[in-house]
């Protein structure tokens, strides 16, 4: 019999803690740049095909996998596989990427909280120097911020599922959307704001190609967390009267609805600004463009709302980003967390104590690899380009292994759960799944083409990444 574990109270809580994970800062700034580079509104067709067709097939596997073993990751794979130790590599995978994820996410959400601070304080015009990004991250000063995140988060772990996760997210994720919303209205009011929605939602079909198509499915598939095994681990939380299905739509939809919404603030934001704007000029770079291009775009408003407006525009919009990273960052960090606590059978606080040292230091080593320290600045070399420490988290773990998880998930499905289990788990709190098209699209594509298009996407990531090839 599984063990008792701590639940979600209510759908809405897990639908809101669900959306904390997929909303990050890549939905914020990073979707809309990529959607206005690659087509506009072609890009957004392609990204909401895949989006229904692809990752909510693999949604609804990793939150079944979940509640059926009611444990983490490794303990789903172990528990539902137990004479069959290969899949446990599979389930320790699973644990390992979201712990290095952290890693790479606590050094951004650190930055963001540096930004948030000095915006709070006036100093909105020395973030705008071109000059200052570069020396904010090789200050001393990011070791008293990487404290105050990690109290931070902590705080909401420390509470479990519902009086830590689900109460933080019923409470930031509203915030999140309000300021959201503000921050449309206010951008959408400047002048030459419809020249940058022209560019975001008008499709231009001559700039989909191959690499544009995987690009949308990369950006959907980390957008809602897959491969994460965040939804693994919060399948456990669910009772077996919730129903998956519904809960697992509408997560889909709001974080769609966030990241589409997202576009309506900072593709005018910048056109407004500047309205002879190459959007094929923007960066690729959420990092890039947080920290070096916005500050920019509100002090440029000072002309517009004076300095104390540009100051607060800028003070929501960083907590804002704030917000969509801790969020992010409290569901990433439980995986990992929920681990430890069920092998090693040790307290939450135990638990979390013994996450925070490994996760700090780690942050420490990655965040100095900006010319900080040279060792963890050249670290490696690979692809003709000599990488750092935070280089390599970013490659191997977020943009690598994470469809390779997604991969096994429904190769675990396919050949050693079946279907048929996968199925009889989601009917529970929705007695009418199996006879829907939604069941019968779900068995179908997750033991057929959906594998095959992760492992496409795993391999040309692979020989992008590290050998400079791209098959497509």
């Amino acid at each position: 019999m599984s063990e008792q574990r701590d639940q979600f109270s209510s759908k809405i809580g897990f639908i809101l803690a669900a959306a904390g994970s997929a909303v990050g800062i890549g939905n914020l700034v990073g979707f809309p740049v990529a959607a206005t580079k690659n087509g506009g509104g072609a890009f957004l067709i392609i990204y909401a095909l895949f989006v229904a067709f692809i990752c909510i097939p693999v949604m609804l596997a990793e939150m079944g996998l979940g509640r059926r073993a009611q444990k983490s990751p490794l303990g789903s794979y172990k528990a539902l596989s137990p004479n069959n130790k290969g899949w446990h590599i599979a389930g320790i995978l699973a644990v390992i990427t979201p712990f290095m994820i952290a890693v790479f996410y606590m050094v951004i959400t650190v930055w963001i909280f540096g930004y948030l601070w000095h915006s709070i304080m006036g100093n909105l015009d020395m973030l705008a120097n071109p000059e200052y990004f570069s020396q904010f991250v090789n200050d001393y000063g990011f070791v008293g911020f990487l404290v105050a995140v990690t109290i931070i988060i902590n705080v909401i772990l420390i509470g479990g599922v519902r009086q830590g996760i689900e109460k933080a997210a019923k409470f930031l994720m509203p915030a999140l959307f309000i300021m959201l919303i503000l921050l449309v209205i206010f951008v959408l009011s400047l002048d030459n704001a419809v020249l940058g929605l022209e560019f975001y939602l008008v499709p231009d079909f001559s700039k989909i190609d191959g690499s544009v198509i995987n690009g949308a499915l990369a950006q959907a598939f980390f957008s809602l967390s897959l491969g994460m095994g965040i939804l693994i681990t919060y399948g456990s939380y669910f009772s077996r009267r919730d129903d998956i299905v519904t809960s697992g739509k509408l997560v889909a939809l709001t974080d769609t609805a966030v990241a589409f919404t997202a576009g309506l603030m900072t593709l005018p934001a910048i056109f407004a600004i500047n309205p002879n704007t190459d959007p094929d000029a923007l960066s690729d770079s959420s990092v890039s463009m947080i920290f070096s291009f916005f500050p920019q775009i509100f002090i440029a408003l000072e002309g517009v709302v004076g300095y104390v407006g540009a100051s607060i525009a800028a003070t929501v919009f960083f907590l804002l980003t704030f917000i969509a990273a801790i969020t992010s960052l409290v569901s990433i960090l439980e995986v990992p967390t929920a681990a430890v606590i069920e092998q090693a059978k040790i307290s939450r606080k135990k638990a979390l104590l013994f996450m925070g040292i490994a996760v700090t230091i780690l942050t420490l080593i990655a965040a100095t690899s900006f010319g900080f320290v040279p060792a963890f600045t050249e670290f490696t070399f690979y692809a003709d380009t000599p990488k750092s420490v935070f280089d390599v988290i970013y490659d191997v773990f977020y943009d690598t292994i994470l469809p390779l998880n997604g991969l096994l998930i429904c190769l675990f499905v396919s050949f050693h759960w079946r279907r048929k289990n996968l199925d009889t788990e989601l009917a529970e709190g929705n007695p009418g799944y199996p006879n829907t098209l939604l069941a019968k699209y779900v068995r179908l594509s997750i033991c057929t083409f959906i594998p095959l298009i992760l492992a496409a996407v795993f391999i040309n990531t692979v020989l992008t990444k590290f050998f400079a090839i791209s098959i497509f």
